[in-house]
């Protein structure tokens, strides 16, 4: 600490940290900055929000009852508990909860471990996961994982999403739901096929989005972050039950008045 206290090459201290100075001003200060922008945010989403959470009450959706975070063995080591958490959400792509919720249960009975599907044979975990969609590249993007897992992590799962999303079969809406749920952590907003859909009928994005992604960037421009967490479950359940993907039962949700895609 003492060194950087002194004078360096001659240089008075009080000269060095005047160069160093920097001016900056605060947004809408200063000559030439740039007037406060305000900060976009759908109309009635608030009210909306409430009435989907209404909605949702009783918690009785397939992704409620059948979803990830049921999938796992809560009493497992909390390494296995994560790389279980990971399998879950690798089997959900393009599965109905029913279907992953039935494969995973099987998977368990045999003792769910990384060194446990390392040991098993494709066909004989093709066999147990089938018939979640795409069963076939999922045997083979399990096996790469797992051994990159045993390899890398000692076992465990890793704990960014920068990381989880260079696993082989792990996308953005997987790397961030296994964060919230393996580890608890909150890195962005899980967004699925329900949750992309839902944003765009209810106008939640500025302009319409094509790819999921697309949609997560954009509703975290303007969503508070102590709603992020919630956000996937409130919508996933609500995109089950009432705004389904064809034929949406507008008659019966609460936001038909205030909703830009309701049928009424």
């Amino acid at each position: 600490a003492g060194s950087q206290i002194q004078g360096t090459a001659g240089i008075p201290r009080q000269s060095r940290r005047r160069k160093s100075l920097a001016i900056a001003y605060e947004a809408g200060q200063g000559e030439g900055a740039e007037p406060r922008r305000e900060r976009w945010e759908p109309r009635d989403w608030r009210e909306q929000l409430e009435r989907i959470r209404e909605m949702r009450r009783s918690r009785d959706a397939p992704v409620d009852e059948m979803g990830v975070q049921k999938c796992y063995d809560s009493s497992a080591p909390p390494q296995v508990m994560r790389y279980q958490v990971l399998l879950a959400l690798m089997l959900s792509s393009q599965t109905k909860d029913q279907v992953t919720s039935a494969a995973m249960l099987r998977l368990r009975r045999r003792g769910l471990t990384v060194d446990s599907v390392l040991q098993m044979d494709d066909e004989t975990l093709g066999q147990i996961i089938y018939p979640v969609g795409f069963w076939r590249n999922k045997v083979k993007y399990i096996k790469q994982t797992t051994a990159i897992l045993k390899q890398k992590y000692g076992g465990d799962i890793p704990s960014t999403v920068e990381e989880l999303v260079q696993l082989p079969g792990v996308g953005p809406k997987m790397a961030h739901l296994a964060m919230h749920i393996a580890w608890d952590s909150v890195a962005g907003i899980a967004v699925d096929t329900h949750v992309h859909r839902i944003s765009n009928r209810l106008k939640w994005v500025k302009k319409e989005t094509k790819h999921p992604e697309q949609t997560r960037v954009a509703l975290e421009e303007w969503l508070p972050r102590d709603l992020w967490k919630e956000i996937n479950w409130l919508l996933v359940g609500f995109g089950q039950q009432t705004c389904l993907p064809v034929n949406p039962r507008c008659s019966q949700c609460l936001n038909q008045d205030i909703c830009p895609a309701a049928k009424r």
